[in-house]
C-alpha cells in the first residue's frame, strides 16, 4: 500500500504538489493521472525517496522508502526508461542492479526472459530503441518481486503487441496481490487497464474513483435506443422521468439506465431493436475535469488570420517579373 498524507512539495517559489493526501490499494491497478505539470512525476519521485516532502509525509507499507531495510525488494519503479548506463548491455545493467539491491544473479535471466529480451540480452543499451529500455525499465522494476510497483509513461515506444503485453503484466501483478500504480497520457490504454483512477491537477487532488464512478460523474452517458415505435416510447420515457432526445433515427436517454428503459418499453410491449448504455470514455471524463487545471494550453488557431498573414506574405514576396530586373 502507498500513502500520500497531506503532502505539500516547494521547488524554490513554485509549488509543484499542494496538500496531496490518496492511498493507492493492492490488488488493483491504479492510474495516476493528470495534465503536463500536474506533480505526477514529483510525486512519484517522493514515494521513491528520491524527493522530500516540504510537508506531509509520504510511505510503502507505513514506512518511508529511506528507512525499508530491502528497498529493491519492497518497491520496483520504472520512471524513466532511458536513465541507463548506455555502454552496458542489458544483462549487465541487471546484473549491476541485482548485485547493489542484494538479489540473486538467477533472477536476472527470469526478468529478460519475462520482458521478451532474453535473445538481445548482450546488446549495449546505448542502441536500444525506446521500446526495448521500456521492457529493459520493466525488467528493472521486477527484479526484486516487490509487491509495490510505480511505473511512469510505461508503454511509450512499444508497438501494439507491446503494449497488450504490459496490459496483461499489470493485470498479473495486480491480481497477485500487488499494488500498482501506473501513469499515463493514454487515456484509451488506461480504460483499458486500470480499474481505479487518482487524477491531479496543479499538484491538488481533483479526483480518487474507480473508472466506472469516474466516467459517471464526470462525463454525459446515455442510453441509446432504437425502435420501430419511438414515438410512442419517448412521451412514456420522459413522463419517467427521462431526457429524451432524437439521433439519426434513434433516441438518446439521458436520467435513467438502460434496464429502467427496457423495462418500460416491455410493460407497454413496444418492440425495441436496439438498447445500448454509452458510457462517456475516460478520455472525455478526464478531459473535462481536468480543463480549468491544465497549465500548458495550446491557443486555437484562427484561420482568418493565418490566411491574412499568408496574403501579406504573398504580397511582399518579389514576383516573377522582379527576377529579370
Amino acid at each position: 500500500m502507498i500513502e500520500v498524507k497531506d503532502v505539500t512539495k516547494w521547488y524554490g517559489p513554485t509549488k509543484a504538489v499542494d496538500r496531496l493526501s490518496f492511498t493507492v490499494q493492492p490488488g488493483i491497478v491504479t492510474g495516476f493521472l493528470g495534465p503536463n505539470g500536474a506533480g505526477k512525476t514529483t510525486t512519484m519521485r517522493m514515494i521513491l525517496g528520491l524527493d522530500h516532502p516540504s510537508s506531509g509525509s509520504v510511505t510503502v507499507h507505513g514506512r518511508d522508502y529511506a528507512s525499508l531495510p530491502a528497498p529493491l525488494f519492497e518497491v520496483g519503479a520504472l520512471l524513466d526508461a532511458k536513465a541507463i548506463q548506455g555502454g552496458r548491455s542489458a544483462r549487465q545493467h541487471l546484473t549491476w542492479v541485482a548485485k547493489a539491491g542484494g538479489i540473486s544473479e538467477d533472477r536476472v535471466e527470469q526478468v529478460l526472459e519475462a520482458v521478451g529480451l532474453a535473445d538481445v540480452a548482450r546488446r549495449k543499451v546505448g542502441g536500444f530503441s525506446l521500446g526495448m529500455s521500456q521492457r529493459l525499465g520493466i525488467a528493472t522494476a521486477l527484479l526484486g518481486d516487490p509487491p509495490v510497483m510505480l511505473f511512469d509513461e510505461p508503454v511509450n515506444g512499444l508497438d501494439p503487441e507491446g503494449i497488450r503485453w504490459v496490459r496483461r503484466l499489470f493485470r498479473d501483478l495486480a491480481q497477485e496481490g500487488r499494488t500498482i500504480l501506473v501513469s499515463s497520457h493514454l487515456m484509451s490504454e488506461m480504460e483499458e487497464t486500470a480499474e481505479h483512477v487518482i487524477v491531479i491537477g496543479r499538484g491538488r487532488l481533483i479526483a480518487d474513483a474507480s473508472i466506472r464512478e469516474f466516467t459517471q460523474r464526470n462525463g454525459a452517458s446515455h442510453v441509446r435506443v432504437v425502435s420501430p415505435q419511438s414515438e410512442e416510447l419517448a412521451p412514456l420515457l420522459r413522463s419517467a422521468g427521462g431526457a429524451v432526445a432524437a439521433d439519426d433515427g434513434a433516441l438518446v436517454v439521458t436520467g435513467m439506465e438502460a434496464p429502467q428503459v427496457g423495462q418500460i418499453a416491455a410493460e407497454h410491449r413496444i418492440v425495441l431493436h436496439e438498447l445500448a448504455p454509452r458510457r462517456v470514455s475516460l478520455e472525455a471524463a478526464f478531459m473535462a475535469l481536468t480543463e480549468d487545471s491544465t497549465q500548458f494550453q495550446a491557443a486555437a488557431l484562427d484561420s482568418e488570420a493565418i490566411a491574412e498573414t499568408a496574403r501579406a506574405l504573398a504580397a511582399a514576396s518579389p514576383g516573377d517579373d522582379s527576377k529579370g530586373s
